[in-house]
């Protein structure tokens, strides 16, 4: 009988300690959606934080071209301006006509003036050629399997030529060489 009244007691015990287990796993699982909702929006905060900072940085890279754009302008409005001289170079020309043979004739048509400044350096033409031709003198002997030396000469005939061209665009663009 002592082992019947023991049995029931535990069970009553276990019962309502698994009540109790019950009503916590109740309340964690909503405390646990609660702190998931949270985390959700404090990540969409973040988002809407970084989608600001992206407004932000394209609205500040458009503004800071504009600003290129106008010292460029600016720039190119003053070395159209005319420049001081220091030093002068006569430059004679022979014409065509008898009437101006021995006279000065820089007008500012001359193909050297004297307000141009030289540029330094290799140009972009020189650098492409360079290495067009090394570049396809390599690939030429990589290609000809049969003839080598054939190949690497067509190669860097045809990569000089192709690194000249594309070399002598760049310096149109920049100035280097007038255009056409």
């Amino acid at each position: 009988m002592k082992n019947i009244v023991l049995t029931g007691l535990l069970s009553v015990f276990l019962l309502t300690a698994c009540k109790k287990d019950d009503q916590l796993a109740e309340k964690s699982l909503e405390q646990q959606k609660i702190e998931f909702q949270a985390k959700q929006l404090d990540i969409e905060k973040q988002k809407l934080a970084i989608e600001k900072e992206k407004m932000a940085y394209e609205a500040q890279k458009k503004a800071d071209s504009i600003v290129e754009v106008q010292k460029a302008k600016t720039v190119a409005a003053n070395n159209s301006k005319p420049q001081v001289i220091r030093e002068t170079k006569t430059i004679y020309r022979e014409s065509s006509s008898s009437s101006n043979n021995g006279t000065y004739a820089d007008n500012g048509n001359s193909s050297t003036g004297t307000t141009a400044t030289k540029k330094k350096g290799m140009s972009k033409a020189a650098k492409g050629t360079i290495i067009g031709t090394v570049g396809g003198a390599a690939a030429g002997a990589i290609i000809a399997k049969k003839n080598r030396g054939l190949g690497a000469v067509i190669g860097g005939v045809v990569g000089g030529a192709t690194g000249y061209t594309i070399g002598r665009a760049g310096d149109r663009k920049d100035g280097r060489v007038q255009p056409k």
